[in-house]
């Protein structure tokens, strides 16, 4: 496709600025990481709410560009060699923005490759086991008798906090002294799993004093605070 218009999410979400990148997103963990990105960047970008109460997620127009059916996605008008380049899966977006804009993932080959890691780390591990355990301490999960699904993913992100302390033992961010990918695809699920979740306490999270610190440093930035509310629901 050579212009944002022959995307069909277009018809649904129309392009009021068809030059920017569109994100078609809500302000979940996932969708926070992309708009944090983009905040932080200064990237031009309009953004789209994808409601779940309607089921937008499921419309053709959103399945059209990710079959998938999750938040976020995203459409450069700009991308590689002038062409619209559509994206979708948080981790990914967060690479090409990082590379489209030359920051918060270092042109080192090797350090490249470790920062990116971590963001596999969180894609397979800290969100999918998170979301988990959202569901059995606060939502349907929670009516079920038998307790060891819900202990077995508290024990699970217990586990995952203990990694990421001890990462942070004697380093400011994950990679070090500087705020990278790394970072930003990490701490809206840390910030979701002990606040919408409300887990803090099942899983102790006063304990992980690295962790703490780092997270008041990463949601103390004023690209953080406008990430977790974006899209606004008006």
């Amino acid at each position: 496709m050579s212009a944002l218009s022959d995307f069909q999410i277009t018809r649904k979400w129309p392009a009021s600025h068809p030059d920017r990148i569109q994100l078609y997103s809500l302000a979940t963990p996932n969708g926070v990481k992309v708009s944090a990105m983009l905040e932080e960047t200064g990237l031009p970008y309009e953004v789209h709410l994808v409601d779940f109460g309607t089921g937008d997620q499921r419309s053709a127009e959103f399945l059209s560009l990710n079959p998938n059916g999750k938040i976020p996605a995203m459409i450069d008008p700009n991308g590689p060699g002038g062409q619209p380049l559509p994206l979708w899966e948080s981790g990914a977006m967060l690479i090409y923005l990082a590379e489209k804009t030359d920051r918060f993932l270092s042109d080192n080959p090797a350090e490249k490759f470790r920062t990116i890691q971590w963001v596999m780390w969180q894609m397979g591990q800290l969100g999918p086991m998170g979301g988990q355990l959202g569901f059995f301490h606060k939502f349907d999960g929670k009516h079920f008798e038998d307790r060891r699904p819900f202990e077995r993913y508290r024990d699970e992100v217990r586990r995952l906090y203990t990694i990421m302390d001890n990462r942070l033992k004697d380093r400011e961010f994950v990679m070090g002294p500087d705020y990278t990918i790394a970072d930003m695809t990490c701490w809206p699920w840390v910030r979701n799993i002990n606040g919408f979740y409300e887990a803090a306490e099942v899983v102790g999270y006063s304990d992980f004093k690295n962790l703490v610190r780092w997270m008041d440093t990463c949601t103390s930035r004023p690209a953080s605070q406008r990430a977790v509310r974006i899209p606004s629901r008006g």
